[in-house]
C-alpha cells in the first residue's frame, strides 16, 4: 500500500532508531517532509542522514530534544514549524524510564523517571502539536486539521508482571489517548494510538545478545510465531495518518502478532 502525502510534515520522537527510525523512513517514502527528535548527537545526525540517502530528495531534519522536559518539546514543535513549515502527522514514539522489578524494589527516583519519560513526554508532546495542529486552517476554513499517533504498548492494554511502573504508565498513554480524541475530534485532529508487541530493535537485540533464550519465551506470547518488524509498526503509524484512517478515533491498535488475542 502506498500513500502521497507531498507537501506534509512529519515528526517523529524518538527518531534515531528502531520504531521510530523505521516511522521516519515510511514517512518520507510516502513524500512526507521529516523531523526526528532524539536525544543523542550522533544516533541521530546518522539517522537523518540515512532517511535522506535512502529516499531521494526527501527533506529530512533532526533535532536534538529530550521530550520529557516541557522547554525543549516547546521548542522542538516551533523549530519543526519554522523550518518545515508546518506540523500534518505527529508520532509520540520517544521514552525512557527507570529501573523496573518488584514494586517493593522500585525507588521513587526511579517511578518518577518512568512516568517521566513514557507519560508525561506523551502529555508534553500533544500539548504543543495540538496547538500548532488546532491552528492549520486557513480563515475562510478555521477548522484545525492533523493526525496524532502515540506509542503505547501491548502493556498498556495488559498486566506487565516485570515492570508494573512501565505498566501503569503505558496504560496513561493509552488513558491521554482516548481522552484527548474525545476532546478534539470534531476539531480536525485525530488521536490513536499503536500498542506495539515483542518487536525487532535495538534494546531487544541487546537483550538477546546476552540472553539469546529469551526469545522463546517471547514467542510463546506471540502465536505469528516471530518477532515482529519495526517496519510493520511504522506501516500502521502512516495508515493511521493517511486518509484511509479517516474516520478512526482513539484507537488503541494493536500491532503485536496475535499477544492480545487471550
Amino acid at each position: 500500500m502506498t500513500y502521497d502525502m507531498t507537501g506534509k510534515v512529519a515528526l517523529i520522537t524518538g527518531g534515531s532508531s528502531g520504531i521510530g527510525l523505521a516511522t521516519a523512513h515510511a514517512f518520507a517514502a510516502a513524500g512526507a517532509r521529516v523531523a526526528i527528535a532524539s536525544r543523542d548527537p550522533d544516533r541521530g545526525r546518522a539517522a537523518e542522514a540515512a532517511v535522506r540517502e535512502a529516499h531521494a530528495g526527501a527533506e529530512v531534519l533532526w533535532i536534538q530534544a529530550d521530550v520529557s522536559q516541557a522547554d525543549q518539546v516547546q521548542a522542538l514543535v516551533e523549530r519543526v514549524v519554522g523550518t518545515l513549515g508546518g506540523l500534518d502527522f505527529a508520532f509520540n514514539n520517544g521514552g525512557s524510564g527507570g529501573e523496573g522489578g518488584w514494586i517493593v524494589d522500585i525507588g521513587d527516583a526511579d517511578f518518577d523517571a518512568t512516568v517521566g519519560g513514557y507519560l508525561k513526554s506523551v502529555f508534553l508532546c500533544l500539548k504543543a502539536e495540538l496547538k500548532v495542529m488546532l491552528n492549520a486552517g486557513t480563515p475562510e476554513e478555521p477548522a484545525g486539521s492533523g493526525v496524532i499517533v502515540n506509542n503505547a504498548s501491548v502493556d498498556g492494554l495488559r498486566a506487565f508482571p516485570w515492570d508494573p511502573v512501565y505498566s501503569a504508565a503505558k496504560h496513561g498513554v493509552l488513558g491521554l489517548t482516548k481522552s484527548v480524541a474525545m476532546q478534539y475530534a470534531d476539531k480536525g485532529v485525530r488521536v490513536n494510538a499503536v500498542c506495539p508487541g515483542w518487536i525487532r530493535t535495538p534494546p531487544i537485540e541487546r537483550i538477546l545478545e546476552h540472553h539469546p533464550e529469551a526469545e522463546l519465551g517471547w514467542l510463546q506470547h506471540q502465536p505469528i510465531g516471530r518477532l515482529g518488524r519495526a517496519e510493520e509498526v511504522a506501516d500502521a503509524v502512516v495508515w493511521l495518518c493517511s486518509d484511509r484512517a479517516s474516520f478512526l478515533v482513539g484507537v488503541a491498535l494493536p500491532v503485536d502478532g496475535g499477544y492480545t488475542i487471550v
